[in-house]
């Protein structure tokens, strides 16, 4: 399957301060920052976790621990037509990205059949926002949209590494007892096997002991933040009946394009030279601009994963925020754009169309259809910002599925790691 594709020419303007020669200055640094995470791994051991899941799932199966993710996520289907994933913002945006960029955007409105079984999913946990909670519950207790007695039924996901969460850990109380509540006399309605908490060691472990929940998904240690494609995603994934294996696949191709590609056309070191050259130069702002709505909790994830990464005490950290590009509030002087577009669309492309009533003046642009307006859009849009000196990037995925978006996932993990390295060494007067 093809790779996501990178283009910095739109940032490139030596009167603007950018050159192709200052870019591939810093190739000897971000080459020994490469090297570096692959040889200690230290802050960046999500980069092997694809591969170790997949050789994993290859040998054992069943056992592995991608196994015991598909066992529960079949296994339920039958029982159940709804999930709540309860977790903080960084525990539950993966799943959300997941689930908003490869599921009918109107999923949870899906009668059960137009779900194929899968179940609706909701999120909470982390918010003390009373009506939210209390809406979300109803919504639970009122069942699906068919009389079936599997429509009543639903699963609570807890996410919670170490328990020290506030909103997480009221959440999860007031869902598990509104589940115990709910529970009928059917043989799977038991608490333990719709309760399904993703911890490490903390209360959530303790609870899952003493409610013995028949299985408990663990979160590997040392992944500093980066567990998209952990349990925390997968899991939720796999209930929704997305392919975790191109998932992984997708990250582990991206991985491998990280390691082995030469600077000159390595998507991810060049993503990491663009941006920090640049913010060197007083760009902070980063304003991802995602062609796809579908794509915008990817965007929130990432720009929650890079606000973690910044050290709060230092000043002028860049950011990344999620904005229209096409927005004037955007083209300042400080801010650099990055377009995530898509090539391929999974619908039909729609058109304009005729009409009798052509109050609005649209019966000359009948003949178009919404990729093309969208495509015209970002070339003017391209122009203004050229003209305005304001540098862009392109980030061009084939599609959107689980396949691509392993690779977006990963690339922007890579990425944030190999910064935060550069912004380290730099503070110490070093890259070596």
């Amino acid at each position: 399957m093809s790779l996501l594709r990178f283009d910095l020419s739109g940032s490139i303007d030596a009167s603007r301060g950018l050159t192709r020669n200052q870019i591939d200055a810093v190739a000897p640094r971000l080459e020994r920052l490469r090297e570096r995470m692959l040889a200690t791994g230290d802050d960046a051991r999500f980069l092997s976790l694809p591969e170790q899941q997949l050789v994993a799932y290859e040998a054992t199966r069943q056992d592995s621990p991608l196994g015991q993710i598909f066992k529960l996520a079949n296994g339920i289907h039958d029982e159940i037509d709804a999930v709540v994933v309860i977790g903080n913002r960084a525990a539950v945006l993966p799943a959300k990205a997941m689930m908003d960029a490869c599921c009918d955007p109107y999923h949870n409105e899906l009668s059960r059949g137009g779900r194929g079984s899968k179940p609706r999913m909701y999120f909470t946990g982390d918010h003390l926002d009373n009506d939210a909670a209390a809406a979300l519950l109803s919504r639970l207790s009122n069942g699906g949209y068919g009389d079936a007695p599997v429509e009543s039924r639903y699963a609570v996901v807890v996410i919670d590494k170490s328990g020290e969460s506030l909103e997480t850990a009221v959440a999860g109380r007031q869902f598990l007892s509104g589940l115990e509540c709910s529970l009928g006399v059917e043989p799977n309605d038991r608490i333990e096997r719709r309760f399904i908490p993703v911890t490490g060691e903390g209360p959530l472990g303790e609870l899952a002991t003493e409610i013995g929940c028949e299985e408990v998904f663990r979160i590997p240690n040392g992944l500093q933040g980066f567990h998209a494609l952990s349990p925390v995603g997968l899991l939720p994934a796999a209930l929704l009946g997305l392919d975790c294996i191109q998932l992984l696949k997708g990250a582990y191709d991206l991985s491998e394009h990280f390691k082995t590609a030469d600077f000159s056309e390595n998507m991810v070191l060049q993503f990491v030279a663009v941006n920090r050259l640049l913010a060197e130069q007083g760009k902070i702002t980063r304003v991802m601009n995602f062609g796809s709505l579908a794509l915008a909790s990817m965007g929130r994830w990432y720009e929650d994963r890079f606000a973690a990464s910044m050290c709060p005490s230092e000043t002028g950290n860049p950011r990344v925020v999620i904005s229209d590009a096409s927005d004037q509030k955007v083209r300042q002087d400080d801010n650099l754009i990055h377009h995530v577009l898509v090539e391929s669309w999974r619908n039909d492309h729609l058109g304009v169309g005729n009409s009798q009533r052509n109050q609005d003046g649209l019966n000359d642009l009948a003949d178009k259809t919404l990729p093309e307006l969208l495509e015209a859009r970002h070339a003017t849009s391209m122009e203004t910002m050229k003209a305005c000196g304001t540098p862009t990037t392109s980030m061009v995925l084939p599609r959107i599925d689980t396949h691509v978006l392993g690779q977006l996932f990963q690339m922007l993990m890579i990425a944030t790691v190999i910064e935060a390295d550069w912004r380290v060494f730099d503070s110490q007067g070093t890259d070596s």
